[in-house]
């Protein structure tokens, strides 16, 4: 029988300091921690220790000398690596843990240990590009972990959706040309980093594995709703992954001070519900959430809360939500688009 929620957290993470002024703070996770440190919490979840990936592990997606740029920092009060990216002296130590944080994750959801799988970790990475650090991110948490589970695991069909509100050009770009990933993401659009279009649907055996839905801002849990039930789930139902990753990002709250989308906790129960599902019926539940964006501290907490909820099976999304935002409805011009460029791959309805 299948274990619990296996939640991956590490205090080294705190330790990556970008700075005064930087969005992108070691307080994004203390709260969140404490509230995890509760008693019930612990019994509720699995904390299971994890270790640094080494460095072969990251040099499946990124070239070593990447890989050095971001370790020479080690040691070094501050570095600026690019226009929005900076190190403090356990930066890299942390990059390091966070990826392999989502490896240990893989693992643990491939052989049946935990039912599911959250990594909390800091810095994100759906930015980092093969050779470069970009948005905050010196490693790419998620390619790093799904090329983990392509190469060491033997999984030939991965699905990664990611519905941060920037897009995850890194996450792109490392599978823009294979169709052993299927890459599904949301993100508001034109906005940082400026990809993420319709017409990147991908190239060479890829083509038709990257599905693009750009956003204008200002969409709700109901657009988010109708974009999973009407166009995500029957891609994965047809591609039938043999695992789920998620780029989680929760800067898409409404509140954030970098976006202008407005979800809920509820809709974040929601998207994570249809995941859980989609995870049940295709892959043996095999589900893992990495930590990506999310700035406003309070909301963000709720937000992965409310899919920790779901995630364990406790169901917190009242009925009442559940079943409005299953029937869904009106216009979302976004959602047509995305659903016509999607069709010359896919058979998708409507």
């Amino acid at each position: 029988m299948k274990s619990r929620t296996a939640v991956l957290q590490s205090e080294v993470f705190l330790a990556h300091d970008p700075g005064p002024g930087h969005v992108e703070v070691p307080q994004r996770l203390v709260g969140l921690y404490r509230e995890l440190a509760r008693p019930e919490q612990r019994r509720r979840f699995l904390f299971p220790d994890f270790l640094p990936v080494e460095e072969d592990t990251l040099a499946l997606n990124h070239s070593r000398a990447h890989i050095a740029r971001v370790a020479a920092t080690a040691g070094s009060p501050f570095e600026c690596l690019d226009p929005d990216t900076y190190t403090s002296s356990r930066s890299y130590e942390a990059a390091c843990l966070a990826a392999g944080a989502a490896v240990k994750a893989v693992d643990l959801v491939a052989v049946g240990e935990a039912a599911n799988a959250f990594a909390l970790v800091r810095p994100p990475g759906h930015h980092a590009e093969h050779d470069r650090t970009r948005g905050f991110c010196l490693f790419n948490n998620i390619a790093v972990a799904a090329r983990h589970a392509l190469q060491n695991l033997c999984l030939e069909r991965i699905l990664i959706v990611d519905w941060d509100l920037h897009h995850g050009n890194g996450t792109q770009q490392a599978f823009y040309d294979t169709d052993q990933v299927l890459f599904f993401s949301t993100h508001q659009y034109p906005y940082f980093p400026g990809t993420g279009a319709l017409s990147e649907t991908g190239r060479g055996r890829g083509e038709g594995y990257t599905i693009n839905v750009p956003l204008q801002g200002g969409q709700d849990d109901a657009a988010f709703a109708r974009i999973f039930n009407e166009l995500l789930t029957p891609l994965a139902e047809q591609y039938r992954p043999e695992l789920i990753l998620v780029s989680a990002g929760f800067d898409t709250y409404g509140g954030d001070p970098l976006g202008t989308m407005m979800v809920t906790e509820e809709g974040y129960a929601y998207m994570t519900g249809v995941l859980v599902e989609l995870a049940a019926g295709l892959c043996g539940g095999r589900l893992v959430m990495v930590l990506e964006g999310g700035y406003d501290l309070t909301i963000m907490e709720r937000g992965v809360l409310a899919c920790l909820g779901e995630m364990a099976g406790d169901r917190l999304l009242p009925k009442k939500s559940r079943t409005r935002l299953q029937g869904a409805a009106g216009p979302l011009r976004a959602l047509e688009y995305a659903r016509e460029a999607a069709k010359k791959y896919w058979t998708i309805p409507g």
